[in-house]
């Protein structure tokens, strides 16, 4: 009978532990669709780990065999080398410190694949315990269900994953896995005396059929629309419309993710690099080509090539165009999150002392520094650059035709793009034949047309509005994204190849480094984008439609009749003097309420590399420790309940060792009856473990209730309540 007792416990413990296996399966599967993460190699370390957690192997085997199974996920991923080549081991060392540091300096979104993996990977061997001991020491898994509902119902309803399936797998397992849960406590009462067949017979097979009839016919039901509509839109347009108070802004700042354009931004004018240079001019970045409707994209896939001594392939213009040679130094300061480097148009190469790959990305124009195949910033570097300055008759003048190439990359657009847009660039370019004249015309139309440059209370289309449509014919109100794209993308409907461009102004000048070159220093609100206008006979222009914004290419004419158009063409761009003096009080407005949030990130990243080490493994010390205190609580408190029953032993102390006693045995499945005795109780645990331990103790306990002291020796008692502890425990 006791055989057939065990027998049947352990096959519904491990059918608990499988139905909580398969819920914590469901919090991988959503990763598929909403990243591009490859789950298979997590699903086998959490059944490995799981498996592990089954056995229940004293906690140093199973440390050590998870770790190894840990360590060889990582080493698989990341690493060529072999497991047994230690060398590794000292590079992931070095992997950790490096993204522990950037979560130190709130860098969150500059960690690396590897540490995320990392830290993924040790929260599924942290949940392989858990699970086991909610779902068969405690029995108790009603919270685990319920957040794996919650989970998946906002990824349904704020992501593209599709969770209407998952939740059908949630509820099946979930009602099978509570109704197991329940006969297993049944069960360990010793409530129902029939065979482990019977049960299963009467028991498991009946409710399993159940579940899968109620889901069948609950899947199969006709259902009613949604009665709400999809909230992603309202919440959006909501966070940027709240107020004056910027509640949901973003800050103001470089970004790689341009497919979503709109909403307000706060300012912020933490430095990100200081440079030395001869000529004002705009430091690029990157360059997008497919317009969405929403926001811009890439057409092409990262192409990276190398660029040997830092000699720069890249040319925006040909060699026909005039140039000056010049130099710049940038120095950035320890608060920069750009993945890759600045530079002006017309570089030629990059130098640093760093020990740094130099790449340059052809999809997007960008370069990139890395070390070791990781994105690394340079600390400073320095540029020789030729600062073109474009000839205003040539541009007029050409002529030549487009190649294929350049004419079905440069003017895509979406289909669903409104047709008024295509309408109003006609209307503003028609008195104009020349592709310079009308891409001018459309870049002065914004400062004499009721255009208003502004940084709040800007929105976001809604899923049916196209971007440039809503701020040509609605809004009107926005900042260099609203300009640049409606530009871009009324050149397109011309046919004429534009592309978006972006980085960072010129700076503000805070020094002098001699008559030819001076100091300046560039914010997070210098962030800006562009135009670029492609001539054939020349190649790319920058073109500024921002309102309050100079444009600070060079343009050159041999007559004085062209000349003078150029002077006043570029004054309107300055001309609302109201505009741009307003920007500079925005900021110096917002500057005060973040100059604590400023001054606390300066504090931050001037840590020495020495002192933020020493941090950072006294915080690993400190998790590791929490971690091991966490694990072995119940032998610690067990530890010092004894210790004070040998050298305290008394009436209370000997209460609070018998109902701790109590509470381990509740946790072990042993409930008590609400219509049984004490003695009865312990009879019961008695017969389970085969000891009479348990009945002398709580002989002991009832007379010391009734005499307000411990009867018996006192070695006696301790070694009953010793005993009982390692059975239960064991």
């Amino acid at each position: 009978m006791k055989k057939s007792q065990k027998q049947i416990k352990t096959l519904h413990t491990f059918l608990l532990y499988v139905a909580g296996f398969c819920l914590f399966l469901e919090w991988f599967y959503p990763l598929r669709a909403i990243s591009d993460t490859n789950i298979g190699v997590f699903i086998l370390f959490a059944f490995y780990c799981f498996l592990i957690s089954y056995f229940q192997w004293h906690w140093l085997i199973s440390t050590v065999a998870k770790g190894f199974g840990f360590l060889f996920i990582i080493n698989s991923l990341y690493f060529e080398a072999s497991y047994i080549d230690f060398s590794w081991i000292r590079e992931s060392l070095q992997e950790i410190i490096y993204n522990m540091e950037l979560m130190f300096s709130g860098q969150w979104y500059m960690l690396t694949t590897f540490f995320r993996s990392f830290l993924f990977l040790i929260l599924i061997w942290l949940m392989s315990y858990l699970l086991y001991y909610w779902f068969v020491r405690m029995k108790n898994i009603i919270l685990f269900i319920l957040l794996t509902f919650i989970y998946i119902g906002i990824l349904d309803t704020f992501t593209v994953y599709e969770g209407s399936n998952a939740i059908v797998r949630i509820f099946v397992i979930s009602f099978i896995a509570l109704g197991m849960s329940s006969l297993s406590k049944e069960i360990e009462r010793k409530q129902i005396p029939i065979s482990v067949r019977e049960r299963l017979k009467y028991w498991l097979l009946p409710m399993v059929l159940l579940v899968a009839v109620v889901t069948f016919i609950g899947y199969q039901a006709p259902k009613s629309e949604p009665q709400w509509s999809d909230p992603v839109p309202f919440l959006q347009n909501a966070a940027t419309n709240i107020g004056n108070g910027n509640i949901g802004s973003r800050r103001v700042g470089y970004g790689e993710d341009d497919t979503q354009l709109g909403g307000s931004f706060l300012q912020d004018d933490t430095v990100l690099f200081e440079a030395i240079v001869e000529e004002d001019h705009y430091w690029r970045i990157e360059t997008k080509d497919v317009y969405t409707g929403k926001g811009w994209e890439v057409s092409e896939d990262r192409n990276l090539l190398e660029q040997p001594d830092g000699q720069i392939t890249l040319s925006t213009f040909q060699e026909n165009v005039e140039t000056d040679e010049l130099e710049a130094e940038v120095h950035f300061t320890g608060n920069s999150p750009l993945p890759k480097i600045v530079y002006p148009y017309g570089i030629s190469a990059v130098t640093t002392d760093e020990n740094l790959e130099i790449l340059l990305d052809e999809s997007q124009e960008a370069i990139e520094t890395t070390r070791n195949g990781r994105n690394t910033l340079p600390e400073s570097y320095e540029m020789t650059y030729a600062n073109p300055s474009f000839d205003i008759d040539v541009l007029r003048d050409s002529s030549e035709q487009d190649s294929s190439s350049i004419r079905n990359r440069y003017t895509q657009l979406p289909e669903e793009l409104p047709k008024r847009v295509g309408d109003l660039a006609e209307e503003i370019t028609a008195p104009h034949e020349t592709r310079y004249d009308k891409a001018r015309a459309i870049e002065r139309y914004f400062s004499s047309n009721g255009f208003e440059y502004q940084t709040t209370g800007i929105p976001t289309p809604g899923e049916e509005e196209d971007y440039v449509d809503q701020f040509l014919f609605d809004s009107q109100i926005g900042y260099c994204d609203n300009f640049s794209t409606a530009m871009v993308v009324m050149l397109r409907t011309l046919d004429i190849p534009a592309r978006w461009s972006k980085g960072f102004t010129r700076g503000e000048r805070i020094d002098s480094n001699g008559e030819e070159q001076y100091h300046v220093q560039i914010t997070n609100s210098n962030a800006h984008s562009w135009v670029e206008v492609y001539f054939p006979e020349v190649g790319w222009v920058p073109f500024e439609p921002t309102q309050g914004f100079t444009n600070m290419t060079d343009f050159q004419t041999d007559t004085e009749e062209s000349d003078s158009p150029i002077t006043e063409e570029a004054e309107p761009l300055e001309a609302p003097e109201m505009e741009t003096e307003d920007i500079p009080e925005e900021e110096e407005s917002t500057e005060e309420e973040e100059e604590t949030d400023t001054a606390v990130s300066d504090e931050e990243s001037g840590l020495s590399p020495q002192v933020r080490y020493i941090l950072i493994g006294i915080g690993i010390l400190l998790l590791l420790a929490l971690l091991v205190l966490f694990m072995k609580r119940r032998q610690i408190r067990i530890y010092f309940l004894q210790r004070k029953l040998e050298n305290h032993f008394n009436e209370k102390v000997f209460q609070e060792a018998y109902l701790y006693l109590l509470k381990i045995i509740y946790q072990k499945g042993y409930q008590r009856d609400d219509n049984e005795t004490l003695r009865e109780f312990a009879k019961r645990i008695d017969d389970a473990f085969n000891s009479k331990d348990m009945g002398k103790l709580t002989h002991v306990y009832e007379r010391m209730i009734y005499s307000k002291k411990v009867p018996g020796e006192k070695e006696e008692v301790i070694q009953l309540w010793k005993n009982l502890i390692n059975q239960i425990i064991a």
